[in-house]
């Protein structure tokens, strides 16, 4: 009775503004749990999307997600179908995760809302021209490594824009911590490049005064990075 309700819990409809972020989290997070237990066989696409309350494209980029991650694979052909691999990234003895990460990640939470409150009304041009250059570089970083650096770029710039020296000091604080959560996961190209869409979008909602909209973009953006981590986190 109690695993029906997990897994009834597991196919409600997503929340609809973080769909891709949320789904990628209900579904690595049943998995990791064993919910969804290896070898299961998930819905049709068409199904599952219903079920979930979320457009096949989202779906789509959810479930590369995973198998790309390593907690799902998809077999083509008579038979086939998305299930869940025979060995999902699971916890590992000596893997981990600092018991505060949610803490870290509501400190950047209140440090870039408030960064981008400010920025809306204070961001200079050259400073929203390096914004732009971090976010042509990440589309253009195969490598995560190189991602990575320009991410952090990105988000220290986005304090700089606030006009407040001393939150540039605090941005870097938490940027470094994010980096030894981020290690535990993995970074498939699917997330990152829906992280770098954010990204543009912060940028072009700063460059028009939008404060209103830089905020909710930048909660989004944050609040999505908290899904991944939970869905994808070994």
């Amino acid at each position: 009775m109690a695993q029906d309700a997990a897994l009834s819990a597991v196919f409600e409809p997503v929340a609809p503004l973080t769909t891709f972020e949320e789904t990628v989290d209900r579904l690595g997070t049943a998995i990791r749990l064993g919910i969804l237990p290896p070898g299961t066989r998930l819905p049709s696409e068409r199904e599952l999307a219903d079920q979930l309350d979320i457009s096949r494209s989202t779906l789509r980029q959810a479930i590369t997600t995973l198998v790309q991650s390593g907690h799902l694979h998809s077999v083509r052909g008579r038979g086939g179908g998305t299930f869940v691999a025979l060995e999902p990234p699971l916890a590992r003895a000596g893997e981990r995760l600092r018991p505060d990460w949610r803490e870290v990640l509501d400190l950047r939470l209140a440090l870039e809302t408030g960064a981008a409150t400010l920025a809306a009304s204070r961001a200079d041009p050259a400073t929203l021209e390096q914004m732009r250059e971090c976010v042509a570089l990440m589309a253009s970083q195969p490598d995560f490594d190189d991602y990575r650096r320009a991410d952090i770029r990105f988000h220290i710039l986005l304090a700089q824009a606030s006009g407040v020296a001393r939150l540039v000091g605090l941005a870097a604080e938490v940027q470094a911590e994010l980096s030894g959560l981020i290690a535990h996961i993995a970074h498939p190209q699917e997330v990152l490049a829906h992280s770098n869409g954010e990204h543009a979008r912060i940028v072009d909602a700063l460059a028009t005064g939008d404060e209103t909209g830089a905020v909710g973009l930048v909660r989004r953006h944050l609040e999505g990075t908290e899904h991944i981590l939970a869905g994808l986190m070994p």
